[in-house]
């Protein structure tokens, strides 16, 4: 939820002002490298991207706020399913790699 509010902070270019003055963007790469959740870390990584990356361009300094075209907007949506479908993969992954972990230290 705590970066669910700092991402919707970064859609107005004062918001954005903000969280570079107040250097979240070492604290969030730092809580990336341990963050074990892929959704919580996805999360940060589109943070990250947003502290790290260059101002839109005049006209679209509050994102919420931005026109966007269906066709655009369809393949975001798609792209956010997928992206989804991925996450939910790599937790499966972590998941039975931590049982097989478990199970390895208990027959030791």
């Amino acid at each position: 939820m705590l970066l669910e509010m700092l991402l919707l902070l970064t859609a107005t270019k004062a918001g954005r002002q903000a969280l570079k003055q107040k250097n979240v963007y070492p604290i969030m790469r730092e809580f990336h490298r341990w963050e074990k959740d892929v959704y919580v870390a996805a999360a940060c990584e589109k943070l990250i991207q947003v502290l790290i990356g260059d101002e839109p361009e005049q006209g679209m300094e509050n994102l919420m706020e931005v026109e966007i075209p269906q066709d655009v907007e369809e393949k975001l949506r798609e792209a956010h399913t997928k992206e989804q479908e991925e996450l939910g993969k790599e937790e499966e992954r972590m998941r039975r790699e931590e049982e097989e972990k478990k199970k390895c230290e208990q027959t030791d």
